[in-house]
């Protein structure tokens, strides 16, 4: 039997994803065979795991943290909101159906025994497992049928840390709040509290902490400082939306409503002098370098979005004066035509932007998959890529075809089997399924410099290193910050009532 701690917070985006991941290394540091588990997320970051299904981003990211490969597993229940009232529910990684709030509310303790057995299989795979909840388990309007905190904890008999986000304030409300709102037998469970994201002068902490313990009747194990990482974060909560900032290199992604899968832009984050700007009305947009179409849980939808905001006039502006390259659901949009005959994103037939001679068919079956070969058969500034390899992953709903006047040019490039990119008919306008394609050694790096070429300018190429190398050092850097603060010896004690030496 693996032992067991959970992570769980007052809010959503208190900083237990990043807390579980730092967690899992800590335990793989010490010779443990560490592993994350989420019981359900929600979120539209996804990752495809080597058997070909999907669970969400932070699960993947905490399993690299581990040193482990993902698996469904880790993460058997996964929402993707199509709107705000419905969400695309996948079970163990396949779809499982579409529902709305109240009635997958209704229906979730059905899904109970699908957590159970993956917990279970998880459990004969690792020494420690660390179990992340959402939200917050105070959440009384929703305590009833819950299988992702306080409900998820009592089912798999947890020992629970409760943290609180300081830097929005009113850190001792929240962590009081959040215990008072406990049933005796929950907050039980409840075997120390973390103050995250901490600036300033700790000893300032001192009489609040002695009243937190004193009235909370739970000790303090760690009051962990603000991290400056670059690590991948809760779509919804991300403050990547915020940057502003136009560096030497200026790269724009397009945020629509339904953005999923922003991640694949993170490697450029980590090359300096590069910024990375999530834009959402043509008005903000400037000159960019570089003008990125990312994917969307909902294409159809958001191709309506984007024409009535005015992208679709100002992307056909540009095309020739910038390079754009559309990923996924961006990719699709970029075609000629989109179909939803089977009515997948609520039917009927839109015309593309036009900029790429496809044309796409929303189908029932989700194709998850992943993938790698090497970049070649490309023209414009991406060509410098050609010759490199790259490993990504697949998640779409759509038969992307060539349309039929362009076939002979363009039929190999279009199944991704000889290369990562579809061009369009001029130079500089790029499609590809393939999320995660610009991670793999230094096509990142090779991009940045073309298009630092192409101005006339150079960039620091200082921190231009792979960037599975540069997530090891973030996670490294996370787990000694967490050692260093967190009180380690009693969180060992936590796990299931045993002190592991």
């Amino acid at each position: 039997m693996a032992k067991v701690v959970m992570i769980q917070g007052t809010m959503s985006g208190a900083g237990k994803s990043l807390l579980t991941a730092g967690l899992c290394r800590i335990f793989k540091r010490a010779g443990y065979r560490a592993a994350p588990f989420k019981s359900q997320n929600m979120a539209l970051n996804s990752f495809v795991t080597q058997e070909g299904l999907e669970i969400g981003r932070a699960q993947a990211m905490q399993a690299e943290a581990a040193g482990i490969a993902p698996l469904s597993c880790m993460n058997p229940i996964l929402l993707k909101p199509t709107d705000h009232m419905s969400s695309q529910v996948i079970v163990n990684g396949r779809v499982f159906a579409d529902m709305g709030a109240r009635e997958y509310f209704a229906y979730k303790k059905k899904l109970i025994p699908e957590i159970k057995r993956a917990f279970h299989k998880l459990e004969g795979l690792a020494d420690v497992i660390v179990v992340e909840g959402a939200g917050s388990p105070a959440e009384i309007n929703l305590k009833e049928n819950d299988i992702v905190n306080m409900g998820l904890a009592s089912l798999i008999d947890a020992p629970v840390i409760l943290v609180g986000d300081i830097d929005r304030g009113g850190v001792f409300a929240q962590l009081l709040g959040t215990l008072m709102l406990l049933e005796k037998e929950e907050k039980k469970r409840i075997k120390g509290i973390i103050i995250n994201k901490f600036r300033g002068d700790m000893s300032l902490l001192a009489s609040g902490i002695k009243i937190l313990e004193e009235k909370g009747k739970v000790p303090v194990i760690g009051i962990v400082p603000y991290m400056e990482l670059s690590l991948e974060d809760e779509d919804s909560l991300t403050e990547r939306f915020e940057n502003k900032k136009r560096g030497k290199v200026d790269i724009a992604v397009i945020r629509y409503p339904r953005i999923s899968n922003f991640t694949d832009f993170n490697v450029f984050e980590q090359i300096e002098d590069v910024t990375v700007r999530y834009v959402c009305l043509p008005e903000e947009l400037g000159s960019p370098d570089f003008l990125f179409l990312p994917g969307s849980k909902n294409t159809m939808d958001d191709l309506r979005w984007m024409r009535s905001n005015g992208w679709e006039t100002t992307i056909k502006k540009i095309a020739g004066e910038i390079p754009i390259c559309g990923i996924c659901g961006g990719y699709q949009m970029l075609g000629r035509q989109i179909w939803d005959l089977e009515s997948v994103e609520g039917g009927g037939f839109q015309e593309g932007i036009g900029l790429l001679p496809i044309v796409t068919e929303l189908q029932p079956h989700k194709l998850c998959r992943q993938v790698q070969g090497t970049i070649h058969g490309i023209n414009g500034i991406l060509s410098v890529l050609s010759g490199l390899s790259y490993e990504g992953y697949e998640i779409h709903m759509g038969q992307t075809t060539i349309a039929e006047k362009t076939k002979e040019d363009y039929t190999k490039t279009c199944q991704q089997k000889e290369t990562a990119f579809v061009c369009g008919d001029e130079n500089n306008i790029y499609g590809t399924y393939i999320h995660g394609v610009f991670d793999k050694g230094s096509i990142a790096a090779a991009l940045v410099g073309a298009l630092a070429e192409k101005k006339g300018i150079t960039v620091e190429n200082g921190n231009m290193e792979d960037y599975g190398r540069f997530k090891e050092k973030q996670y490294d850097k996370l787990a000694d910050t967490l050692e260093e603060y967190l009180d380690m010896e009693k969180i060992y004690e936590m796990l299931n009532g045993t002190k592991m030496a």
